[in-house]
């Protein structure tokens, strides 16, 4: 009892550490699980570990197959998870980048890390190749944590977001397809009995896999299942996906369970966003738990099997050959610098779903004496724990060294996607900034899509947004929402993260109607509220710009918007084409001089010379005002 609760407690302070410290959670869960099993015994007065999984086969926490039975379901419902990610629309849209990254680089992985391993441990080639399989795998876990710091190029971040999203369950089918293979085989020649033992594999876990995804997604559109039963129905089903394609095809569940993931990830269900986030809790806590038992469950023979410098060759080569290499080849021909790539190459963490399943097939395999399976588990882990604590200590630096990192975050959040928001969004797309709309009105995130604009469904509530790598260019952040709560809320939760430059709000009527008590962060105009930029734009759905003189010309300018009702000022754009956004107290700007340009929404201000003139001298009465 004690063990397992230390195993829960010990996962959920791993957790919170790597939260905390901004690591992958699989770091310090590891690392934990090796100090309670194998490393303790180099402490512990009876020699035994301080957690021991299995002992002497029928003893510990998880006698007999216990271990393989809860390792079997655990992985099961991680990959059914990584399968709900994958659509086939993100995988159309990501480009040609990250298309090659996911089959050309796969494929130089699979064979490159195939042969390594082969020709440096002296492996068998299924297993050689079961362990490059394995490695295939980044997943964002993994790649989330560590960029999510470091200030790149949207694109940089997309293709390495994407790579990570959609390898996972793309890796870890190849996994489990060469696993099968191998396990027809039974270590002798691949017979015909053999492929079609393999056939049958490929038939029941695609079968079931397929067939229970639309039997699921019927019965919850037709709310055959009332909605506080609706998880835990989802859960049970794909453990029962599990146990029976296993049942009538031995080895076949995982396929099923990733197949079922997919296909209902690409289904309509209107629920899908909840399963995925009970889905999420659950993999947390199965992932705190699971990989404490696995690193705890390696004994000491293990470590010392690899460690050696053909572990450091074989890791370097990976590391430093066959990823680069897989990156310039998926690259060519692309609008990526070669300083992208190079940061591309370097940053490759193995994850969660590699650690997991290469613990689960080699176990399996060496319980059938197998030769070559006692290298699996260890030489992955090594992979696994490498590559996150090389990436995780260096990425920031490399991307310095390199030049991808950003010295200033030039890109824009605008919290609320309705219509002023999208006319904004688009001046600024045509002006080359970075903009990112986000709303829980999915009609409005719609509407922005059909424009051409950057858009996501998201709550500012959630976290969500803070794990979204794609942002780490975004260094302004504009409140829009007619909710001043709201957009007081987003300010105080995001200024840090998103408005290194600047985080602004609109004003809300009380602090219009008492201009004294503007707040700093307001935006635009102190007369100017929710209310009026959303008339302004129903009247005058358009953006102008108006030429400069001086900073009195600005000034006078700015008053005549104050005294129009639907005239509002947005930003002010230098001759170089930078764009500088208005606060409401727009007192703080350098100087103006000729070829700078006022940004204004609504109704197009048509001056002639005396409006100029009154404007000016609309400014001279304001400043003699304030003097006396």
């Amino acid at each position: 009892m004690i063990e397992l609760a230390g195993i829960v407690i010990l996962g959920i302070v791993a957790q919170w550490v790597a939260w905390r410290l901004k690591l992958p959670a699989i770091l310090p869960l590891i690392l934990i699980g090796l100090l309670v099993g194998p490393i303790s015994t180099l402490f512990t007065a009876d020699g035994n570990k301080l957690i021991e999984p299995i002992w002497n086969g029928s003893q510990g926490l998880f006698p007999g197959e216990g271990l393989y039975y809860f390792v079997s379901l655990a992985i099961s419902i991680i990959l059914f998870e990584g399968g709900l990610t994958l659509k086939r629309s993100e995988v159309a849209n990501v480009g040609p980048v990250i298309t090659k990254l996911i089959t050309l680089g796969t494929v130089v992985t699979f064979f490159g890390a195939g042969i390594a391993a082969h020709l440096i441990f002296d492996l068998p080639w299924q297993m050689s190749f079961l362990f490059s399989a394995l490695i295939i795998v980044t997943g964002p876990t993994v790649i989330t944590p560590i960029l999510r710091n470091i200030p790149l190029k949207k694109d940089v971040s997309a293709v390495l977001k994407w790579e990570g999203i959609l390898i996972d369950p793309i890796g870890a089918l190849v996994a489990v397809l060469v696993y099968e293979f191998i396990s027809v085989g039974e270590g002798q020649a691949y017979t015909k009995t053999a492929l079609i033992e393999f056939g049958k594999i490929l038939l029941f876990g695609f079968t079931f896999g397929f067939t229970f995804a639309h039997a699921l997604a019927f019965v919850i559109k037709k709310n055959f299942i009332p909605h506080y039963l609706l998880n835990v129905v989802a859960l049970s089903t794909v453990l029962g996906v599990f146990v029976m394609s296993d049942i009538f095809a031995k080895e076949s569940g995982l396929l099923g369970v990733v197949v079922m993931g997919m296909v209902m990830g690409n289904t309509n269900l209107p629920n899908l966003k909840e399963l995925l986030y009970f889905k999420e809790s659950l993999s947390v806590l199965l992932i705190s738990i699971l990989f404490i038992v696995l690193a705890a469950n390696i004994d000491l023979p293990d470590l010392e099997l690899i460690y050696t410098w053909k572990t450091a060759l074989l890791f370097a080569i990976i590391v430093f050959l066959i990823r680069p290499a897989g990156v310039l080849l998926s690259t060519m021909g692309s609008n990526l610098k070669t300083n992208e790539k190079l940061f591309i190459g370097w940053v490759g963490p193995r994850g969660i779903v590699a650690a997991g399943i290469a613990s689960l097939f080699g176990s399996r395999l060496l319980n059938r004496g197998e030769d070559g399976a006692e290298y699996i588990t260890p030489l992955v882990f090594m992979i696994v724990l490498g590559t996150v604590l090389l990436n995780a200590t260096t990425a920031r630096m490399f991307a310095q060294l390199v030049g991808v990192f950003l010295k200033k975050s030039e890109g824009i959040l605008i919290i609320g996607a309705s219509k002023p928001s999208r006319l904004i969004a688009q001046y600024l797309q045509k002006n080359k900034r970075h903009v990112v709309l986000i709303d829980t009105n999915q009609t409005n995130v719609e509407k922005a899509h059909s424009l051409g604009l950057e858009a996501m469904a998201a709550d500012i509530y959630s976290d969500t947004l803070s794990d979204n790598i794609e942002l780490s260019d975004v260094g302004y952040l504009m409140a829009l929402t007619p909710s001043a709560d709201i957009n007081r809320y987003a300010i105080e939760k995001f200024r840090t993260q998103f408005g290194e430059q600047g985080s602004f709000r609109l004003v809300d009527t009380d602090e219009m109607n008492n201009p004294e008590n503007n707040p700093k962060e307001g935006l635009f105009s102190h007369t100017d509220d929710f209310i009026k930029l959303a008339e302004a734009t129903r009247r005058y759905p358009a953006v102008h710009e108006m030429d400069l003189k001086d900073r009195q010309h600005y000034e006078g300018l700015i008053e005549i918007t104050k005294a129009e009702d639907y005239s509002i000022p947005l930003f002010l754009k230098d001759p170089e084409g930078d764009l500088e956004i208005i606060p409401a107290f727009s007192k703080d700007f350098k100087d103006i001089t000729d070829g700078y340009k006022l940004v204004y929404l609504g109704k197009m201000l048509d001056l002639d010379e005396e409006d100029e003139e009154d404007s000016t001298r609309l400014k001279k009465e304001e400043d003699t005002s304030e003097s006396d």
